[in-house]
């Protein structure tokens, strides 16, 4: 009886004090991830990578030739890059340490500006061998390489999330059209330049670099063109990167003359200079599990 006693007594005691102190979950923890970038700080354009806060910054290419604008596999295992090496400009893979950097195109004109497919299986890229700059589209090993754009001057391709679309310059203008280059519609309409469109991970939002104030600033619109909103005290900054959860962007500044790195929150707020971060082309990667 005196044990039952003692079990009723505990559990008043632990249901007063619970009730005062009531035990919340913590805070889930999202895994790493990080932003790849091109710096020319060792003398030439090479492609680095930090911690989304500026630290632990590693050299992933050490080429005498520049390489340049690296962009994330879905899984964030590897990075696509175009690099000058060859002369001309072609499209390299390496694994997210800078390891096995391998060669996917070989041809005597320019390819560059790749793009990864979401779904892991493609990637988009810009080719001037047909005489001007069209969009094409090739398996991941370099394979199958098709042209899908008929129209002068189409470049800056960006994959939509669901792999259905893919943004693009053409004109001097933001883009959209299906992945086979049917459909193409023209979201913004004005006399200065639009360009580097990046989707938000959920596809809603497409955030791009204009002109139209007079200087580069950072855009963002729906995916349909609609709500075509001014981010605030972003002048100079120019090619936007969404961060994973969308709640983020990382850019580059030019207003100290030459170009580095800043991350704000989606309407602009707390923008954070990211300390030794000269660099341009930051690519925000998914999450690193």
């Amino acid at each position: 009886m005196r044990n039952i006693g003692v079990f009723v007594l505990l559990t008043f005691i632990c249901f007063i004090y619970c009730s005062k102190n009531p035990v919340t979950e913590p805070e889930p923890e999202y895994p790493a991830s990080k932003i790849a970038f091109s710096s020319e700080r060792d003398g030439n354009n090479e492609i680095y990578l930090m911690n989304t806060d500026g630290t632990n910054q590693i050299r992933l290419t050490t080429n005498p030739a520049n390489d340049f604008n690296p962009a994330w596999s879905p899984d964030g295992s590897k990075i696509v890059f175009y690099s000058l090496r060859d002369v001309n400009r072609e499209i390299y893979i390496m694994n997210a340490d800078g390891s096995n950097q391998t060669r996917i195109t070989n041809n005597s004109v320019r390819d560059w500006l790749p793009s990864w497919s979401p779904d892991s299986s493609k990637i988009v890229f810009v080719s001037n061998r047909d005489g001007h700059y069209e969009i094409y589209i090739m398996n991941t090993d370099g394979s199958n390489q098709t042209r899908i754009t008929y129209t002068t001057g189409s470049s800056q391709p960006s994959w939509s999330p669901d792999s259905s679309k893919i943004a693009f310059k053409k004109d001097d203008e933001i883009y959209i059209m299906n992945t086979d280059g049917t459909n193409q519609t023209n979201l913004t309409n004005n006399p200065t330049l639009d360009s580097t469109p990046d989707w938000s991970p959920d596809g809603s939002k497409i955030a791009f670099t204009s002109y139209r104030s007079g200087v580069s600033e950072i855009f963002i619109m729906n995916a349909d063109g609609s709500n075509l909103i001014r981010v605030p005290d972003t002048i100079t900054g120019r090619g936007p990167s969404w961060s994973p959860d969308g709640s983020k962007i990382a850019f580059t500044s030019y207003k100290d003359g030459y170009g580095v790195i800043l991350i704000m929150n989606a309407d602009g707020s707390n923008q954070i200079r990211l300390p030794n971060s000269a660099g341009y082309h930051p690519a925000w990667s998914p999450y690193i599990y």
